[in-house]
């Protein structure tokens, strides 16, 4: 990429100056970024409803809480499963694998979430098991359509998301200038915290530098 250095499997951690209502305290996880738009999925908005009440197959698989998550404001009648697999793609040598140049079609607004182009994101060909595409490290897009037994001996953790975040051609860029959002790095375990309402905090807390300090940031600026 040129004119836009992708920000693909980082966090978008909202700052406390962010108005949106959607995105207040929020912490998401950029699924594609680049010069067509960037797509990702809120990580701390847990629904009360369970995954077995509308993915059944797949609820098993789901992480603690075992419920489905709102990812965004986008396409909320879709489900976007995302899921680790624990070392990279170690463990998976007895899982069918795709053919090389062949990738698991994510397709639609239905059970598997939006479609982006397949060829942007990592991970070498024939190496990833059938039904998963790499995001980013150990992090990847599981296509719901696939039999979720073929993927259970290798999955570490799944979250189900109803619908997604969606920003146009430097949106995103334009609410970064802004100041909305901070960007740092993601790790396995935050897809699959199982205290999200605590992980704009725990995100916060754990960098390096001054972003440490607004973790501490109250929610009501009022009563500080």
């Amino acid at each position: 990429m040129t004119e836009v250095s992708s920000l693909t499997g980082r966090l978008l951690v909202a700052t406390p100056a962010l108005a949106d209502p959607n995105f207040d305290r929020a912490v998401v996880l950029l699924l594609d970024h680049d010069e067509e738009g960037s797509l990702g999925v809120v990580l701390n908005r847990p629904t009360p409803v369970g995954v077995g009440d509308i993915l059944a197959p797949w609820a098993a698989l789901a992480g603690e809480p075992g419920v489905v998550f709102q990812g965004g404001p986008v396409s909320l009648d879709s489900a976007l499963g995302v899921a680790v697999i624990p070392g990279g793609l170690a463990g998976a040598d007895d899982v069918p694998t795709l053919e090389s140049g062949v990738r698991p079609d994510p397709g639609g607004t239905t059970a598997a979430g939006p479609r982006r182009d397949d060829a942007r994101h990592g991970g070498a060909p024939g190496e990833e098991p059938l039904g998963w595409r790499r995001v980013h490290g150990a992090i990847g897009l599981v296509d719901l359509e696939t039999p979720p037994e073929l993927l259970a001996t290798v999955l570490g953790s799944l979250r189900i998301f109803a619908g997604y975040a969606g920003w146009g051609p430097g949106q995103l860029e334009d609410e970064l200038t802004d100041g909305a959002w901070y960007v740092v790095e993601s790790e396995p375990g935050d897809v699959s915290s199982p205290d999200p309402e605590h992980l704009w905090r725990a995100v916060l807390r754990r960098q390096r530098n001054e972003l440490a300090m607004v973790a501490t940031y109250p929610d009501d600026p009022s009563l500080n």
